[in-house]
């Protein structure tokens, strides 16, 4: 976060050239922001900011937070999911006292983040976004920035897991069933496919994500 607080500068020729120092955020006031989408989360323990003599601070606060997505996993394992981090203040109206913009472009906030993005998750960091706009709430205006995240998931683990053997199994079920055995072994052997494809549901049912309105296509027969 940066802002400018015009009442909070000097001359650094007055200050033996001491041209910024480090001081407790409630010493100052600063931005009350927080995050629409939030449900938990740690905050953070470093509650410090830089002020520089011409008046502007600077607060760098590391956030881990979890976050509420609405998610659409019907083409699961090969779907795309965007995700919201909104960041709002409702106690000053955007019209009059406070005002929220982004530093920095979407490109440059994206190379940043995949540098700290785990590269060999289950997630590939694909895209992201900034939306700046004002929200409306009893008939006044404040400032609201959203960021779109996207993002991919990684396949490969559940096509070697879930995918290949599942077809693998009504192959084999469908070649039984055409095949020149006898009666006696055709249904042993769908006795057998049967207690495979139940294992292999329960199996499938823990992998499966559950926070969706509709199932994927993989988990629907």
């Amino acid at each position: 976060q940066e802002w400018q607080n015009p009442f909070a500068t000097w001359n650094p020729l007055d200050f033996c050239n001491i041209s910024e120092i480090i001081l407790p955020m409630d010493t100052y006031w600063s931005p009350p922001i927080f995050i629409l989408e939030r449900v938990n989360g740690q905050d953070p323990e470093l509650n410090y900011m830089v002020l520089t003599h011409n008046g502007s601070f600077n607060s760098t606060r590391p956030f881990q937070v979890t976050l509420t997505c609405s998610l659409i996993i019907l083409k699961f394992p090969f779907d795309t999911q965007t995700c919201n981090l909104s960041i709002a203040s409702f106690l000053y109206p955007a019209v009059t006292d406070f005002v929220m913009k982004t530093r920095r472009t979407p490109a440059e906030i994206m190379k940043d983040s995949q540098s700290f993005f785990l590269t060999d998750g289950e997630w590939k960091f694909t895209n992201l976004s900034i939306i700046e706009y004002t929200e409306t709430l009893d008939d006044k205006g404040f400032s609201v920035v959203t960021y779109l995240i996207t993002m991919e998931r990684r396949p490969t683990l559940y096509i070697l897991n879930l995918i290949l053997p599942t077809c693998a199994l009504y192959l084999l079920d469908m070649a039984v069933l055409f095949g020149p055995s006898s009666l006696e072994e055709k249904i042993n052997f769908q006795i057998a496919i049967i207690l495979g494809s139940s294992m292999l549901a329960v199996i499938l049912n823990n992998s499966l994500p559950t926070s969706s309105n509709k199932p994927p296509i993989i988990g629907t027969h």
